[in-house]
């Protein structure tokens, strides 16, 4: 990773051998190979010493940290010089604009991102380094100020002014005090500095010389191993650009249209009309009895009523900006409606199995099976039709009777009651890959949607089909279009109607 930030190179002293500069600042946003990078305040470790090395290469010192600062706008720092060759050349290198930029070296140990944004919380300086090319194509020299008196360079060197020489805590260099300065002053050089994990080298190579400077590389040739670690350096968080995503057309989600519970009562269409349906309903019935030769016949009223059931309006609605409505792949409107349907569907098979659970009436047993067969005769009682459905919720059943636990139901013996590859016992056969199947001669309904009664109970429902019917208008999908911001307004609605015929054919089933 290379990080590049404003630096300067505040003073270069050829004469107490010294360089310095502001290394880092804080809150500076900079442009890396990870994107925009910012050094948060306080985020760099300086407590371990560095050196200050020739373009990144460990086998090449120049000199050594002696005073590090941090200040409210970053890390301002001051390095000498050895009295070698190398360190000579680096000195009038850098006062002549010849190899005029610094890099930081860092290792990054706590990070976050924010909008785009790589956020160093936690570094430790590692080195630093002087480099002919800097990452930023402006951390240049900018301007070089230097002066040296031909008559007198001794003079020169007393009366040189540069920051004071204090060794921080990482170095047991004694200081050196600090010379005023009346006419002289040291050369200055202004740059930009940059940081990275690995040497900055010209990648600029053939397969052939690559193959070579792997071999060169294992041998010991250090420049050899700076080129191949560099041409190692491309990951696809680098290079996100060439790595697009690629976005699956399936969605991830459960978008269940089925009603189980209304698809086994009878089903009628909605009169065209009014907020309410009218059902004739038999009250007082005329009667027959046995009647002797010349007595009146047995007269009894007849008396027809109505049932009023109301009907009722289940909707949905939702906005979309147009760019998402036009744009989208999948289709985020065909994805919205399919929930809109899916909601609608389960919505209205809730709202008719509860009116069914709250009139029910009850029935029981010692066991499931006897509650079962117990609700059997009872229904029948009601309407002299025998029942067909039997309702069960897939788990959370009133007393326990459940789609779950009938798969677990067993006899005295441990033989299952109602699961059975092949059947031992005649309750009924349940296969465990389906929800469909029969107990004790019922179609079991197994009904997701199902909430129970208005108190939450689940109680299992045993009933014939011809006990309710639903009248049901056609769903109508709504679109509108908003041209102030364009945004599409896209709505789903219906119109149902409960007819409970006969309420106590429904028989709510518990264990006693």
């Amino acid at each position: 990773m290379k990080i590049s930030f404003p630096i300067e190179i505040t003073a270069a002293d050829t004469n107490k051998r010294t360089i310095s500069g502001k290394i880092v600042t804080w809150d500076e946003q900079g442009s890396t190979s990870a994107g925009l990078t910012v050094f948060e305040k306080d985020s760099i470790d300086f407590s371990k010493p560095v050196k200050l090395l020739l373009e990144h290469q460990t086998t090449k010192p120049l000199g050594k940290l002696i005073d590090i600062t941090a200040t409210d706008s970053g890390l301002e720092a001051t390095f000498r010089l050895a009295k070698t060759f190398r360190a000579d050349d680096a000195l009038e290198e850098a006062a002549t604009g010849l190899r005029d930029g610094f890099s930081v070296g860092v290792k990054i140990n706590e990070w976050k991102n924010e909008e785009g944004v790589l956020r160093i919380k936690s570094s430790t300086l590692q080195e630093v380094s002087l480099v002919t090319d800097p990452a930023i194509d402006s951390a240049r020299v900018a301007e070089v100020a230097a002066s040296e008196t031909p008559e007198n360079s001794e003079a020169t060197a007393e009366e040189t002014t540069t920051q004071e020489d204090k060794v921080s805590e990482i170095n047991s260099e004694a200081p050196i005090a600090t010379e005023a300065v009346e006419a002289a002053q040291a050369p200055v050089v202004t740059a930009q500095y940059m940081a990275y994990t690995k040497p900055r080298v010209d990648t600029n190579v053939t397969a052939g010389q690559y193959l070579n400077a792997q071999v060169r590389a294992i041998q010991g040739d250090t420049d050899a191993r700076d080129l191949v670690a560099a041409l190692q350096i491309a990951t696809v968080s680098e290079n996100t650009g060439t790595v697009p995503p690629n976005y699956l057309r399936d969605v991830i989600g459960v978008i269940d249209d089925s009603r189980p519970f209304i698809n086994s009562i009878e089903r009628a269409p909605l009169p065209a009309s009014g907020m309410k349906v009218f059902t004739p309903k038999l009250g007082t019935q005329a009667t027959v009895a046995q009647t002797a030769e010349g007595v009146e016949f047995s007269s009894t009223d007849t008396t027809v009523t109505f049932q009023e059931d109301n009907i009722v309006k289940f909707a949905g609605a939702n906005i979309v900006n147009v760019e998402l409505f036009d744009r989208s792949d999948p289709s985020f409107a065909d994805l919205l409606i399919r929930e809109l349907a899916a909601s609608y569907a389960q919505k209205t098979d809730a709202y008719a199995a509860t009116i069914a659970a709250d009139g029910a009436g009850a029935s029981s047993g010692t066991t499931i099976y006897k509650a079962i067969a117990d609700g059997i005769a009872d229904s029948y009682g009601v309407m002299r039709f025998t029942p067909n459905r039997l309702m069960v919720a897939p788990s959370g059943g009133y007393t326990n009777i459940d789609f779950a636990n009938l798969l677990g139901a067993v006899d005295g013996s441990q033989r299952p009651l109602f699961a059975a590859a092949v059947s031992q016992n005649a309750a009924g056969l349940i296969t465990q890959g389906s929800t469909n199947g029969t107990v004790a001669g019922l179609d079991l309904v197994v009904d997701p949607n199902y909430t129970g009664n208005n108190v939450g109970d689940k109680a299992a429902l045993i009933y014939p089909a011809q006990a309710m019917r639903f009248h049901e208008s056609g769903t109508i999908e709504l679109r509108a279009n908003i041209v102030a911001n364009g945004r599409i307004e896209i709505g789903l609605y219906g119109y149902v109607c409960v007819v409970n015929r006969y309420p106590t054919a429904f028989r709510s089933l518990f264990v006693a």
